[in-house]
């Protein structure tokens, strides 16, 4: 099936809410990682996380949790093999977990369940010889918001007994950071609309204790617009003197952007080289990828 064809496809699918994915892996490498899956980080059946090791790994190699997006209603860790492979070609830990989703919980039990993923990740590393490596968190769409409440609300993670500060830098991919009043009738109920409450925003929750971020989306957003989250709160930030790279991409949607992580599709737009560039610059000094790759994040 032509590229471009099968494009069309995954976002028709994924945008109707069923899996589309499935092709994408089976078209990405399955050799050059370890996989370890199904590990429990807490006692339910959504409470459970795949960990993408490279098949090189290096001691204290940065550590990448990842969460997918879905509108808090949609969802399997299984799905996005795309992810751990790439990120692990990079010669990251890779972490892709679960979470409780729409109609079993709402807000904010997905963000526990996001912050207990991190602490278990946080408690086990060492197992993976990364106990001083950085940690990052990362998502897209939902799981974007996700990645920005753990890094910026410290509530979450003091839940678990930790604070952003663990958290070296995140990465957010078309995500939602300020969306009241909430239009999409699919995320109304998730967020108790209209009783939504105004510190479920991480925009709201940006200041100078917030760590670094990576900030990208597609000018062809037509779900999450990109001007008024990620350009809103890369300017919110940066008005607290954060570290921000941000750019808004041309030629990318909401779907697009994530399929440009998976191997035949990452010549539409270098977003690995920029995740890779921005874990790079933020981890130690002995980290180097195992390809490299030009730089290009706007400095907007």
């Amino acid at each position: 099936m032509p590229l471009l064809r099968m494009l069309s496809l995954l976002i028709t699918t994924f945008l109707s809410g069923c899996s589309a994915l499935a092709p994408v892996n089976r078209l990405v490498p399955s050799s050059g990682y370890d996989a370890l899956e199904g590990l429990s980080y807490g006692e339910l059946p959504r409470q459970r996380l795949d960990v993408y090791l490279p098949a090189e790994l290096k001691p204290n190699a940065p550590v990448v949790v990842f969460y997918y997006g879905g509108s808090w209603r949609n969802g399997e860790r299984a799905d996005y093999r795309f992810v751990g492979q790439a990120l692990a070609s990079r010669g990251m830990i890779a972490v892709i977990p679960d979470y409780r989703l729409y109609p079993e919980v709402r807000y904010p039990e997905f963000l526990r369940d996001s912050a207990k993923a991190l602490a278990w990740t946080q408690a086990h590393r060492g197992e993976w010889q990364s106990a001083q490596g950085p940690l990052f968190v990362m998502g897209h769409s939902a799981g974007a918001y996700n990645a920005a409440m753990l890094a910026l609300d410290d509530r979450w993670l003091a839940k678990e007994g930790l604070s952003p500060e663990a958290i070296t830098g995140w990465i957010g991919l078309a995500g939602p950071y300020d969306f009241l009043p909430i239009i999409n009738p699919d995320v109304q109920p998730v967020f108790y609309h209209p009783q939504t409450p105004v510190d479920s925003q991480p925009l709201v929750h940006a200041s100078a204790s917030s760590p670094p971020a990576l900030l990208l989306a597609g000018a062809d957003d037509d779900l999450v617009d990109p001007q008024r989250n990620t350009e809103q709160l890369t300017e919110a930030l940066r008005s607290q003197a954060v570290a921000v790279q941000s750019e808004v991409l041309a030629d990318l949607g909401h779907i697009k952007i994530l399929l440009t992580l998976a191997a035949p599709f990452q010549q539409w737009a270098p977003v690995i080289d920029q995740i890779t560039c921005f874990v790079t610059d933020h981890a130690s000094e002995d980290f180097s990828p195992p390809s490299s790759s030009a730089c290009s994040v706007s400095s907007r």
